[in-house]
This record gives structure tokens, sequence and C-alpha cells, in this order.
């Protein structure tokens, strides 16, 4: 089981960065075992793969729209997801959840929301312009 907790969502101005971090309280397993993922979503648009890390730590993907942008990382020490948003853009304005799936290779990067297995409630991002 794994329970997820995002936290630093805000509202800020385009232009500006923002750090979301997921908290991460795992049982039963460890945490390096979870490839971990960053998705958001906008009120009646389908939840997108924002950025994903590999349970390992040494692979990531970005979204097209954020790559450069944002940065995706893990922390083994408090098992923690960090995603910090650089250069932010009023387009990003949605609710960010925190994903876990387990069963993943190395270098896994999953982006179908079928195959995460735990999720966090969300935390909102708003970016104006």
């Amino acid at each position: 089981q794994v329970q997820l907790a995002e936290s630093g969502g805000g509202l800020v101005q385009a232009g500006s960065s923002l750090r979301l971090s997921c908290s991460c309280v795992v049982s039963g397993s460890t945490f390096s075992n979870y490839a971990m993922a960053w998705f958001r979503q906008i009120p009646g648009k389908e939840r997108e793969c924002v950025a994903v890390i590999a349970r390992t730590g040494m692979n990531t993907y970005y979204e097209s729209s954020v790559k450069g942008r944002f940065t995706i990382s893990r922390h083994t020490s408090n098992n923690t997801v960090l995603l910090l948003m650089n250069s932010v853009r009023p387009e990003d304005t949605a609710v960010y959840y925190c994903a876990a799936a387990i069963g993943m290779t190395d270098l896994s990067l999953p982006r179908k929301i079928t195959t995460y297995d735990f999720w966090g409630q969300g935390t909102q991002v708003t970016v104006s312009a």
C-alpha cells in the first residue's frame, strides 16, 4: 500500500517558479519499487501525464509542453517526489496529482493512467497571466 499526499500548489504569476512535493508513505514494500509520476487535469478534460521518473531514478519522461521547464526528482531519504516548475504559463493551470506504479522495470516510464496503482488527492496550481 502507498499513501500519497501532494503539497506546494497555489496561485502564481506567469514566468515564476513553483515546487510541488509528493510525500509517500509505503507499507509492505519499498519506495524504490514504484515508478512515480505527476499528472494534471483541467475540468472537462482527461488527466494527462506531465512527468514520470523510473523507480531507479535513472530515467525520466516529460510531456512536450513542459520539457525544459519542469523537472521531476525522487528522494529516497524521505520518500518524496518533487516537481520543480519553472517559467510557468497560464496553460499550466490544473489540479496536479502524484501517482505510483508498482511492478515496473528499472527504467520503465509508464504514462497511462490505468498503469498507476495509487493516487494522491491533488493540489491546485493556478497561473495568472
